[in-house]
């Protein structure tokens, strides 16, 4: 029977491959198979898991991953690709040189060393599209290996490079978030956030993935009251709703003479119902 798993590699990286005598779990330190070579990744998901985050991801091509898990990697392997962090520290010193030199508008993230050092593989940000085909050729002759240069945004950046987020803890995105989604300003304006973007941008300048993880509840709750601006019939007669406090469970609302004033959730329902039965 095939087996599916997902393998992740330096920074965000996520690659999916078939095994099939193998016994794989999650942390498993396993080889697999590489563009025209071999890479060391470590196994973050197997079976059902690992094809649904394929699937929701769009990471899958096919049903069947094309390349596959070849072996569990040894003590001594899983050695060497933790010390490659002082090369690929250098391969990055040195790709940035060669960028300043052929005078690209480009910004080196990270590079990353395949396991058998047959492809060096180059992070880059960049605001408008750029020929970089000289800088290839230059990194080719310098490295003597393969060269692939990757394009990515500046939340993938963010994710790559980690750091910490205005609440203190470590960024979402370069720890424990499965998938980057995209985030819209209609979520901070469905929580009644302040649009000012210092106020709800992340360290990637790009709106915080954490407005996200609310969002739902705000919405549900919002709709147990009535909609800001609505007139509605209360003992008072019609009343307008000028602000709702979810947390607080409270209603401000304003009588046509212009007297203001606050209830609860429930105290409106109930002057709602009886005015109903009047």
């Amino acid at each position: 029977m095939v087996g599916f798993a997902e393998v992740g590699f330096k920074g965000t990286r996520r690659e999916y491959y078939r095994y099939d005598t193998l016994e794989l779990a999650p942390g498993d330190h396993v080889i697999v198979q590489a563009d025209r070579g071999e890479d060391l990744g470590q196994v973050t998901a197997t079976g059902n898991i690992a094809e649904r985050k394929c699937s929701s991801s769009g990471g899958c091509a096919t049903p069947t991953p094309s390349l596959r898990v070849l072996r569990h990697a040894n003590a001594d392997e899983v050695r060497r690709a933790r010390h490659r962090t002082e090369d690929e520290r250098r391969a990055r010193t040195e790709t940035r040189k060669r960028v300043a030199r052929h005078g690209l508008r480009m910004k080196v993230t990270e590079t990353e060393w395949q396991f058998d050092r047959k492809k060096l593989i180059v992070y880059f940000t960049a605001e408008k599209r750029v020929d970089f085909r000289a800088l290839v050729r230059d990194l080719a002759r310098t490295f003597r290996t393969r060269i692939e240069l990757r394009h990515i945004g500046v939340r993938d950046e963010a994710a790559m490079l980690g750091g910490v987020g205005r609440c203190g803890r470590e960024l979402c995105c370069s720890t424990w978030l499965p998938e980057l989604r995209p985030v819209s300003l209609q979520l901070a304006k469905d929580q009644r956030l302040s649009l000012n973007p210092s106020q709800i941008s992340g360290c990637c300048g790009r709106l915080m993935c954490c407005l996200m993880y609310e969002h739902t509840s705000y919405v549900e709750a919002r709709r147990r009251f009535p909609r800001e601006g609505r007139r509605i019939r209360t003992r008072r007669g019609a009343e307008l709703v000028r602000k709702v406090n979810i947390f607080q469970e409270t209603i401000a609302l304003r009588d046509e003479a212009g007297e203001d004033r606050i209830v609860t959730l429930d105290e409106l329902k109930r002057e709602i119902a009886s005015r109903r039965r009047n």
